[in-house]
């Protein structure tokens, strides 16, 4: 059966039901309902939240009991099925959501004032003119300044309805007066294509670094123009993607399968089949294509690549992917919160299950890199653990293997360089960021002028301020030993990267980055000897 649309049986609906009647009547569920009085089991739970809430000695907090309750039932289940609280689901839906609405940008509390770092490309912000270090000191007339005001509070003041409207007045270097900007809130992207750009003249490069609802949209649009540049093959990075939004992958995975061709398919517990097919004619179905994965690609990144491996369809080079093969479904339990409940497995075109062993419980999964790192997997091929009683062939005869992730076709080690890993660390944690931003605010005119053409060339990034780095971390307490003159040039990099970031935005910081990234090179060496 051809089709898009997960099954999911009344019996999965009464799970989610049940786990919803633990929240008992704080979830306003009618306690004469018979589906919630009839279990005997059901009934215990729930009366003893409320002998809690109305007998107990002292004051408890049953929310806090009800959330621990949830986790517990979803541990035992499995890894990926979790409980979403209430305060957190807002943030986590609007991640996936591939937008929010607002005045668009990302700022620092410094000294009790709003500090611009950037107006987010495409947002109301950057359109009317808000430029990084602007203070906004006003919104609406309310004072943002030295004022007691959380960061939630800020975001607040800022964010409304889409089309509302709210004056700011703002203080910038150099300006005696405050500016005025009247600002209409609108959609402001959360991009999850990271970076779109030529690595050589006829090979295109893609990063998307999460599957959100607007990927394949921004993925359209970032291979059309490739097209344009001349892109012959694309290099699609999908190294530390966790996945998202299933129909997504599959939607991008249809760019490069011919029609008809399996992609997918799912079966949930009744045994219930879905397969899902390639139903139309994609961008770059006549296109060579290298799918970039690593041991932090997951879920929907391994359904992409999966699919184009099953089908003899472009290279997957790399390490072996993460090994998650389930379906999660999100359910609202009625208070705000929510449960992500698995409620298939999906299996890729040969009909292997990448989804890797949870039998020893989740502290065992959730730490199996640690037992890849140690077992030398990330830095020799012979090293990965294959079953094979999980052996498939594709249409070609390759052989692959089911039980824990896709082992790619090329193999490309990590970088076993210890220093180097800590200095990735550090900016990929974000610790040169605030280091950054104040470099950038002692010279904001200057910063704020320069071309993204003239960059490379203009910005150099001396010793004196390798040196601030080192003071930098120290002062904030960061235990690191003071960088090396072997890896000196490695963190000049780095910096100069943050500061490409935040004056540019993500496809300028990852181009710095992917110079000298060794898959991305062994990508362009099995470009070049295609040609």
């Amino acid at each position: 059966m051809k089709g898009k649309n997960k099954i999911y049986t009344p019996l999965l609906l009464s799970i989610a039901c049940a786990i919803g009647l633990i929240l008992g009547a704080r979830l306003n569920f009618d306690p004469t309902d018979e589906l919630f009085t009839a279990n005997p089991k059901k009934q215990k739970l729930n009366r003893l939240i409320d002998y809690i809430d109305y007998e107990y000695v002292d004051d408890v907090n049953t929310d806090s009991i009800v959330d621990v309750t949830v986790n517990k039932i979803l541990e035992n289940l499995d890894p990926h099925s979790v409980y979403i609280p209430k305060d957190e689901y807002a943030r986590v839906t609007e991640n996936m959501k591939g937008d929010f609405v607002g005045i668009g940008v990302s700022f620092y509390k410094i000294q009790d004032t709003i500090v611009v770092i950037k107006a987010i490309e495409g947002g109301p912000s950057e359109k009317i003119g808000i430029r990084g270090g602007d203070r906004i000191l006003y919104a609406n007339g309310k004072k943002l300044f030295n004022q007691d005001i959380s960061e939630d509070s800020i975001t607040t003041q800022l964010k409304g309805k889409v089309n509302t409207k709210v004056t700011l007045k703002v203080l910038r270097k150099g300006i005696k007066d405050l500016l005025t900007f009247n600002i209409k809130r609108g959609k402001v992207p959360l991009k999850s294509v990271n970076a779109s750009y030529m690595l050589t003249e006829d090979l295109g490069y893609i990063k998307i670094d999460r599957f959100s609802e607007t990927t394949y949209r921004e993925f359209s649009e970032a291979i059309s123009e490739l097209k344009k540049k001349g892109a012959k093959e694309i290099a699609l990075d999908l190294r530390d993607n966790p996945g998202g939004y299933l129909s997504e992958a599959i939607n991008i995975a249809d760019e490069f399968i011919k029609d008809d061709k399996l992609i997918l398919f799912t079966k949930n517990k009744s045994g219930a089949i879905e397969e899902t097919y390639a139903q139309r004619e994609g961008e770059f179905e006549n296109g060579r294509v290298y799918v970039l994965i690593n041991e932090n690609s997951a879920s929907a990144s391994e359904v992409v690549a999966g699919a184009l491996q099953d089908n003899d369809v472009g290279t997957i080079v790399g390490r072996r992917s993460y090994g998650k093969g389930l379906v999660q479904r999100e359910m609202e339990l009625g208070d705000g919160s929510a449960v992500r409940l698995t409620i298939a497995r999906y299996y890729t075109p040969t009909g292997r299950s990448i989804q890797k062993p949870y039998d020893n419980g989740n502290e065992s999964y959730f730490n199996d890199y640690m037992r890849r790192y140690k077992n030398g997997e990330l830095n020799n091929e012979d090293s990965i653990e294959i079953n094979d009683s999980l052996k498939y062939r594709t249409p070609k005869g390759k052989i692959v293997y089911g039980g824990g992730g896709i082992i790619p076709d090329i193999f490309v080690p990590k970088d076993t360089d210890s220093e180097k890993e800590k200095l990735t660390f550090l900016l990929r944690g974000g610790y040169m960021r605030q280091f950054i931003f104040n470099v950038l605010e002692e010279n904001r005119e200057y910063y704020n002028s320069i071309d993204r053409e003239d960059f490379r060339e203009e910005i150099q990034i001396t010793d004196e301020m390798v040196d601030d780095f080192d003071l930098y971390l120290r002062g904030i307490n960061i235990g690191l030993k003071r960088t090396s003159e072997t890896h000196k040039p490695l963190l000049k990099k780095y910096l100069k990267a943050e500061i490409a970031q935040q004056l540019f935005g993500t496809n300028a910081f990852e181009r710095f980055l992917n110079e000298d990234d060794r898959i991305i090179e062994k990508v362009i060496e099995l470009s070049n000897e295609k040609q």
